[in-house]
């Protein structure tokens, strides 16, 4: 049984799957069938999903487009090497950065992130469990105020960074980058964001680096996926849930960091706050936490993926443009030999081949699967409109395998 942010082993994290909502998603179109929420005690990992909270279906969403902008932000004009306030860095800072509210139409829910400008015509970095399951996805820019639509410009799951694309954006504050790779064991940061997904003024939490080049397993149990993500920044600074895809700044006010998972000692007291019947968000949590470790994907990191994805350039990890969508949901409970079906979402590829709840899914074009995360690397480079195999093993203990055309579907 799948469990509000989950617990792992020691050493790791949970970033969620672009915020705590009912049914984790794959670039499959896949969904968990959502558990109730539990209460938990002692050491709990603090997902850095986007807060969720609760929302109207929507329809099966905006059309995805490709953006190439001419100019990545290698960083505004020269900051001062001043060393700034915990005050002044936010003033420096905030203008850069946006709210990112991605609809999840299949899960009834909403998720709120953050995410850093790129380039003044609305190009905007941010983690991709933010976007994840998003059937629209809307950002308000702090610096102006104003609410565009945007579209998601492509992603690398494996390395947990999108770009997204504002629709008729001009003239916005593009955030200054700085140089990850001066970044030392003890320097002064502060991270920034849109802690508990409230909006208006970014959140601020200052702490210092206390590691370098660290490696987790960023976990979603709701949705059976995983990656190892390393070469990041390790920061005590106080990093929430809604903080994925903000910046992590130095103290002369530069982008050295994109926030991406925290894990604490938290103790809950009034459990979860549940929404839609299915997994808990994070909000409606209570209790005090110590010993916090945030995690970073160091900005030059980030802005070369990023660059990468501007450019169109897919890879085995990199997604460019619209998401191709089977229609599956991912049962809790889980077989050795493949996936196990909860069901299928109607009219999709998956419901009129016939899958159904209890079918378990062996092999994607001839490559065995068992987890969600081997579903999700089988169709990174599938697009709408793609034939795929599938391969599956019904109730009846019966052997298919069936062509199916990918249609278009939530991001990864």
């Amino acid at each position: 049984m799948s469990e509000p942010f989950g617990q792992y082993p020691q050493g790791q994290y949970s970033y969620g799957n672009g915020g705590a909502y009912p049914g984790g998603a794959y670039p499959g179109g896949g969904y968990q069938v959502p558990e109730p929420p539990r209460r938990h005690r002692g050491r709990h990992v603090l997902g850095l999903t986007a807060t969720a909270v609760v929302a109207a279906a929507v329809g099966a969403g905006a059309a995805i487009g490709l953006s190439n902008s001419s100019s990545t932000a290698a960083g505004a004009a020269a900051t001062s090497k001043e060393v700034l306030s915990t005050a002044q860095i936010a003033s420096r800072v905030d203008p850069g950065l946006v709210d990112v509210t991605s609809t999840l139409g299949y899960a009834e829910a909403t998720a709120k992130g953050t995410g850093i400008v790129l380039t003044s015509n609305g190009e905007i970095l941010t983690n991709n469990h933010v976007i994840t399951g998003a059937t629209s996805v809307s950002v308000t820019d702090i610096g102006n105020g104003k609410t565009y639509k945007a579209t998601v410009v492509g992603y690398d799951e494996s390395q947990d960074v999108a770009v997204l694309q504002l629709t008729g954006a001009s003239g916005l504050k593009v955030a200054d980058l700085g140089d990850s790779s001066t970044v030392g064991v003890g320097n002064s940061v502060v991270a920034l964001g849109n802690a508990g997904g409230t909006g208006g003024t970014p959140s601020v939490a200052p702490g210092t680096v206390t590691g370098l080049d660290q490696s987790i397993t960023a976990s979603d149990e709701s949705s059976g996926t995983s990656e190892q993500l390393s070469g990041l920044i390790e920061t005590n600074a106080g990093i929430e849930p809604g903080d994925s895809g903000g910046p992590l700044a130095d103290s002369h006010g530069q982008v050295v960091g994109m926030d991406t998972a925290a894990s604490t000692n938290y103790q809950f007291g009034g459990g979860y706050g549940g929404y839609g019947g299915g997994a808990s968000g994070s909000t409606g949590s209570t209790g005090t936490g110590s010993s916090t470790q945030g995690y970073a994907i160091p900005i030059d990191t980030a802005v070369s993926i990023a660059k990468q994805i501007e450019a169109g350039q897919g890879s085995s990890t990199i997604h460019i443009g619209a998401t191709a969508f089977m229609g599956v949901e991912i049962s809790s409970q889980q077989s050795s030999s493949g996936v196990t079906l909860g069901g299928t979402q109607p009219g999709t590829p998956a419901n009129k081949a016939g899958l159904a709840e209890g079918d378990v899914i062996t092999a994607i074009n001839g490559t065995s699967v068992t987890t969600g995360t081997d579903i999700s690397r089988a169709l990174i480079q599938r697009h709408p409109g793609d034939k795929i195999t599938v391969t599956w093993t019904d109730t009846s203990g019966q052997s298919h395998t069936t062509t199916l055309t990918l249609g278009t579907g939530p991001s990864a």
